[in-house]
């Protein structure tokens, strides 16, 4: 394949955009995505070329142009919906958790919800607390939904065509810190299977687990590591629901130690859930307890050196993998 070096945003325009040639039912809805371009430049172009009956800017209303998404998914149509942030989305709960995620069970069979709702996730600077909010964990608790958060342009852009095309409706989180950054992505048409995690960084001594933009504390963690000679796995979840448990279990069976990055808080995270899994389905491989490097299990504040306090970072995963291996 032809590879070429494209930005975060980039990368989740192409892949709205060849949905939209190849079916002429997908279409984008939401504040700003079509005059504005998208509050990120995401959609910027799309407008130009599908239209304003494809490419539709809402009110700012995410209950009412959510649901109005569901119900055009339940006569056929496929619906792209971009929240400018998950944290706005909270008023948009009802038609994601209620509607989308219940109504082919409900139905019976007779009406599927296949909605891709996209948008920004976590923190992203000195936005306080009620912008900075990371939503894995509490739509992953709902079954009807897939939950998808991405670390890159290239796994982006696979799992979000992946996404747009299967019939279930999907949570599909970004990050705002993450559109600028660089990808090498194929020119090529290639789609990722949902549900699979990618390990990232091979190695023998620690499994790091990790996705969305702490994928970058991970790795640099494991960088650091490296140079003391202690050699971490490093694995991107990439889907939260359904989760890729067996790639975990194979890797902690190889290196007998686990350590889980995640934003999100402690109580009920995905790192609580992975540690269950791990516990009771591969307990005689672990050589240590599973540590979890979270947020601090408090509102984020604004302050500058409080955001450094509360987020999760490579010296907190380092100090966690040398706990895990008996150094400190």
């Amino acid at each position: 394949m032809a590879v070429r070096q494209i930005r975060f945003r980039e990368a989740v325009r192409e892949a709205m955009s060849e949905e939209m040639r190849r079916d002429k039912n997908v279409f984008l809805m939401g504040e700003e995505v079509a005059e504005y371009n998208g509050a990120y430049k995401v959609s910027q172009g799309m407008l130009a070329e599908f239209g304003e009956d494809r490419i539709i800017d809402t009110p700012i209303a995410e209950l009412g142009f959510a649901g109005i998404a569901v119900g055009a998914a339940m006569n056929g149509l496929r619906p792209i919906v971009e929240f400018m942030t998950w944290n706005f989305a909270l008023l948009a709960t009802d038609q994601i958790i209620n509607s989308a995620a219940k109504m082919l069970q409900m139905s019976g069979g007779q009406y599927g919800a296949p909605v891709v709702f996209r948008g920004p996730n976590g923190s992203a600077g000195q936005l306080a607390a009620t912008h900075s909010q990371s939503f894995e964990s509490l739509y992953a608790n709902f079954p009807g939904l897939k939950v998808i958060s991405v670390s890159n342009g290239y796994d982006a852009k696979g799992l979000l065509k992946s996404a747009i095309r299967d019939d279930d409706p999907i949570v599909f989180m970004e990050s705002e810190v993450m559109y600028s950054d660089m990808s090498e992505v194929p020119e090529e048409e290639y789609l990722i299977p949902i549900g699979k995690a990618d390990i990232k960084k091979p190695g023998t001594d620690v499994t790091i687990v990790s996705f969305n933009k702490m994928m970058k504390v991970a790795l640099a963690a494991a960088d650091e590591l490296q140079k003391e000679s202690i050699q971490a796995e490093v694995i991107d979840l990439r889907t939260i629901r359904p989760l890729d448990y067996e790639t975990i279990i194979n890797s902690v069976k190889k290196t007998n130690r686990l350590v889980v990055v995640e934003e999100t808080w402690p109580l009920g995270g995905i790192g609580a859930e992975i540690a269950f899994k791990i516990s009771s389905d591969a307990f005689d491989h672990l050589d240590a307890p599973v540590l979890r490097v979270t947020a601090a299990d408090t509102p984020l504040p604004y302050a500058p050196n409080l955001v450094a306090a509360y987020l999760p970072d490579a010296a907190k995963t380092i100090q966690a993998v040398k706990r895990v291996m008996y150094l400190t």
